[in-house]
């Protein structure tokens, strides 16, 4: 999908950048949720959580059409090269479906992550700490500049 300049923040930090549409809703633990329709909501993982996991290599879901999921509880796992995760709920409600097309075409979630690199559909009620888009953007500076901190002490122990 073409992307509106209009709808869109540009970030940069350090040696980060990213896109972020501007009306999604995002976790502080990297998920962003794109609502569809009233209370069904497209989630995937931003940006910034690929760059951590490194290239995408496949995930799992342990829910099904119709089971009830939690805030917080894990529905399955990701790999990518550099770590393997467990993929929380960000919904309480009712899991609706995968995105089947990652495991044919993975790289959808490196290089379109905010688009077809989405990883589930779910049906019901948001975290209350997700924020808006300039409230990830102030998460994502906390978390770069944490990231740098830790950096530099290294390089002191060096």
């Amino acid at each position: 999908m073409p992307v509106d300049p209009s709808n869109t923040v540009y970030y940069r930090r350090a040696r980060f950048t990213t896109r972020l549409p501007k009306s999604y809703r995002y976790a502080l633990s990297h998920f962003w949720l794109q609502e569809l329709e009233p209370n069904l909501y497209r989630v995937g993982i931003t940006h910034f959580a690929t760059r951590m996991l490194g290239d995408f290599v496949e995930c799992e879901f342990k829910k099904n059409a119709g089971d009830r999921i939690e805030v917080g509880l894990p529905l399955g796992w990701i790999e990518g090269f550099k770590a393997v995760s467990d993929l929380y709920s960000v919904i309480d409600g009712d899991f609706v479906e995968s995105n089947a097309e990652l495991a044919s075409n993975p790289q959808f979630m490196d290089r379109d992550p905010y688009d077809r690199g989405w990883l589930y559909i779910a049906r019901g009620k948001p975290d209350s700490r997700v924020v808006d888009c300039q409230g990830y953007v102030e998460a994502l500076d906390l978390a770069i500049d944490r990231i740098l901190s830790q950096e530099q002490e290294q390089q002191k122990k060096c």
